[in-house]
């Protein structure tokens, strides 16, 4: 009996429309299809974006926009399939739809924006899922692109849910667009009495120090004025690595607070008088005593500076850092790509050879002698490891602040040609490799300072404007 009663229940009709009446068995059967057929839909969107369109090589968003349309287009054939084969008169609802569509359409318009939004931010691909945004007061990286609505995670750890619309109608830094290489500024403000070329050196021993700042572009230092509390600075350090930005700032940050207690320069505001080092000697904190000269008197003693103007002076102090190697350090590894240029200021650097049975000496450069400007000019990896013989000093520049020099001091092109033909001992070193990328021919060896000459020109006839490089955008 209380079967009977629970049939009559399920199949008695609630409520007629138009030929058709519905029962509540009715009801429940379309909900199952349509939950069925919202679960396919969904099921169909992860295939087609997780596997199926993977294989057109399809960018992660165009993969999420298209797989979306795809099962949302399946999913509404099923919805009116599902209507249809349950009896359902679309056209009797058609009355119902059309009064209750205003009304619907101004309450589901902000729904509909955002829907549109994210459709165009997954088709365009200008924002993808990883990439480290600025929006607002927001940065973070984006974790999720959805159609409603963008995920996005602070540094904090925090995740911020935003509209689509938002995102869309606002601007937005992405910084890592077209690759991750950004610029990380750094200012510094010391106090007045400081000798800007020292200040100069401690800004581009922190940035060369980093292994993820670029050579090319590479680092610089600029005076941006002279204030009422002291000289304002700024380090500019191009990175390959912008999304780990904070932590570069910080190890720049502390790097340059070290290298200004050492040389005893204070920044802006500081209580204690300014007691420079310049050219006397000073002492480690370890208790040694060590000599310690500026680089604005160190480097004109190289025959490469020699007779150097003022103004040039600073141009070469900006250009690169000094670093100092102890004994056994191994500077470069044999193969590596040449990143900079290095000058010997004090010590010895040994070049070996190295095989899978034994290690060779090659050569030695001392104090006064260069390397590393073949690796740079030719694009060969160097032939052999570079180790520190001794403890050494270094004037290390990289390699778009060389070609930089290169161009604009002739004298010092000059001089790195006359040096390289005469040192045969590394030109044949680079033998093999140059003959492998045909760069050098056996008519060239006979007059090696005419072709490295020929060499050099092309190099810096194909190099980029440095405008492009001291750009402020970053």
């Amino acid at each position: 009996m209380d079967l009977e009663r629970l049939q009559k229940l399920f199949t008695a009709p609630l409520l007629p429309l138009g030929r058709q009446s519905f029962s509540l068995l009715w009801v429940v059967e379309v909900l199952l299809l349509l939950l069925a057929v919202s679960l396919a839909a969904r099921w169909l969107k992860r295939l087609l974006a997780g596997r199926v369109l993977r294989w057109f090589s399809l960018p992660e968003g165009r993969r999420e926009a298209v797989a979306t349309l795809v099962s949302m287009g399946l999913a509404s054939l099923g919805y009116v399939v599902v209507a249809q084969g349950m009896g359902l008169d679309i056209g009797a609802l058609a009355v119902i739809f059309g009064a209750l569509g205003v009304g619907i359409g101004f309450g589901l318009q902000e729904l509909t924006r955002n829907l549109t939004s994210g459709l165009t931010l997954l088709m365009e691909g200008k924002l993808k899922v990883g990439d480290q945004i600025e929006f607002g007061d927001t940065s973070g990286f984006i974790r999720e692109i959805s159609i409603r609505s963008t995920v996005i995670r602070t540094f904090q750890g925090a995740e911020i849910v935003v509209p689509n619309s938002a995102i869309t109608n606002a601007p937005v830094k992405n910084l890592s667009y077209l690759s991750s290489d950004g610029r990380v500024d750094v200012a510094v403000t010391v106090a007045h009495g400081s000798d800007p070329l020292a200040v100069t050196e401690v800004l581009l021993e922190a940035a060369l120090a980093e292994s993820t700042v670029l050579a090319d572009p590479p680092p610089k230092v600029l005076l941006h004025g002279l204030q009422g509390q002291g000289m304002a600075f700024e380090l500019w350090a191009w990175t390959s690595a912008i999304d780990a930005s904070l932590s570069l700032r910080s190890s720049l940050n502390y790097a340059i607070e070290e290298g200004l207690r050492e040389r005893h320069i204070e920044l802006a505001g500081a209580r204690q008088r300014i007691q420079l080092l310049s050219a006397r000697r000073a002492v480690a904190q370890d208790g040694e005593v060590e000599d310690w000269r500026p680089l604005r008197a160190t480097l004109p003693d190289h025959p490469c500076f020699r007779s150097m103007d003022e103004r040039r002076l600073r141009e070469l102090v900006g250009s690169g850092a000094r670093r100092s190697l102890p004994a056994g350090t191994v500077l470069v590894r044999q193969g590596d790509e040449g990143r900079c240029f290095h000058l010997v200021l004090s010590g010895a650097v040994d070049a070996i050879h190295e095989t899978d049975r034994v290690s060779r000496k090659l050569f030695t450069f001392s104090a006064g002698e260069f390397f590393g400007e073949l690796p740079l000019l030719l694009q060969v990896p160097y032939p052999t490891t570079m180790v520190a013989a001794e403890d050494t000093t270094l004037f290390v520049v990289p390699s778009g602040s060389f070609r930089a020099l290169l161009a604009s001091r002739p004298e010092f092109a000059d001089t790195v040609a006359r040096e390289v033909a005469r040192r045969s001992d590394v030109l044949r070193s680079y033998e093999d490799c140059l003959r492998q990328r045909g760069l050098l021919e056996d008519t060239d060896m006979g007059h090696p300072l005419q072709w490295f000459r020929e060499r050099l020109k092309r190099v810096l006839a194909g190099r980029p404007a440095m405008a492009s490089v001291e750009t402020e955008a970053g």
